[in-house]
């Protein structure tokens, strides 16, 4: 579920620590003699997409190690001048917005007081997964996007008004995107309109057409019941019943126009679902075996191993994290 925080503060510490909590590790620095001076938070932490509506009210510079995740700045008013390793500085505006990579010491050298911006940290495994299943093919990460994102071009401009509905709707109580499935659908599709905007090696072949086979009602009805109780202990003869063929038939239906059996299919579904549950977790309530069951995993020590496989790295680290 989306949650909504809002902070304010006129103390560096302070700022440090929200901007620690729910970003990076920083270092924050004021650049002028301005005071009082109030920095101030909107955030909305949501699994592998976290929104933030950050402003400062005096310029200030940052300071950041490797980041771990992309990242997208867009300011809604004022600019910004950061760098990231030893390549030049750039500067972001109204019309073009500054993008970060996972890796590379990065410096925000002048955020201007007048400067609101909206912020989007995107998990590193999610993009990297996501576009792998956009393009139905491994995809070795980390994948380079470019510095700028051009707001006026009508891929950014779609982009950016996908971000405001979102950034405006988070703070919706009981809105649609607390729901869990379409929170979920609406963060991926951020997500896929960042591949689609941004510069990177693969754009060409994201719009390149590539022949699909349309899934019959039967594959697509099974993958609406599936997605809808996850946790559910489906048997592929119980799953061939709700779609009224065969088991063999549903078997030979979904490698087909799926690429794999139902059944695997259901345990990558799982997995996603896993994912995003660690990440959201608090690992001072929560545990991988507690997360696991949930997402209909009964044997812990498997799903270490498949999820290892699939991530890259142990369900307890990404909970620590």
């Amino acid at each position: 579920m989306m949650m909504y925080l809002t902070e304010s503060t006129g103390d560096l510490d302070e700022a440090r620590s929200i901007i620690a909590r729910h970003f990076y590790t920083n270092f924050v620095d004021t650049l002028s003699g301005r005071h009082p001076w109030r920095a101030r938070f909107s955030i909305a932490p949501a699994g592998s997409v976290t929104l933030g509506d950050p402003s400062f009210g005096t310029d200030i510079r940052m300071q950041f190690g490797d980041l771990g995740a992309y990242h997208v700045d867009v300011p809604l008013t004022g600019a910004m001048t950061w760098r990231q390793g030893p390549g030049p500085s750039h500067t972001a505006t109204t019309s073009s917005a500054a993008v970060f990579q996972p890796v590379g010491d990065t410096t925000l050298e002048q955020w201007s007081g007048d400067c609101r911006l909206l912020a989007v940290k995107i998990n590193r495994q999610a993009l990297e997964s996501h576009l792998a299943v956009l393009l139905d093919a491994p995809v070795p990460g980390p994948i380079r996007l470019g510095p700028a994102l051009d707001l006026s071009g009508a891929a950014g401009a779609s982009w950016l008004n996908l971000l405001r509905l979102v950034a405006a709707e988070t703070a919706r109580s009981g809105g649609l995107l607390q729901h869990p499935v379409l929170g979920a659908r609406l963060r991926e599709d951020l997500i896929t309109g960042l591949l689609l905007a941004a510069d990177h090696p693969y754009r060409e072949a994201l719009y390149r057409p590539r022949p699909v086979l349309a899934a019959p009602r039967t594959v697509r009805q099974v993958i609406e019941v599936m997605r809808a109780e996850p946790s559910r202990p489906y048997t592929v003869a119980e799953l061939a019943r709700i779609a009224g063929v065969s088991p063999r038939s549903l078997q030979l239906s979904f490698r087909r126009y799926i690429g794999m059996p139902p059944l695997v299919y259901l345990r990558e579904l799982r997995l996603g679902l896993a994912h995003e549950q660690l990440i959201e977790a608090d690992p001072a309530h929560s545990t991988v075996a507690d997360i696991a069951y949930q997402a209909g995993f009964t044997h812990p020590s498997r799903f270490a191993a498949a999820y290892r496989q699939r991530y890259g790295v142990n369900p307890s680290e990404t909970l620590r994290r």
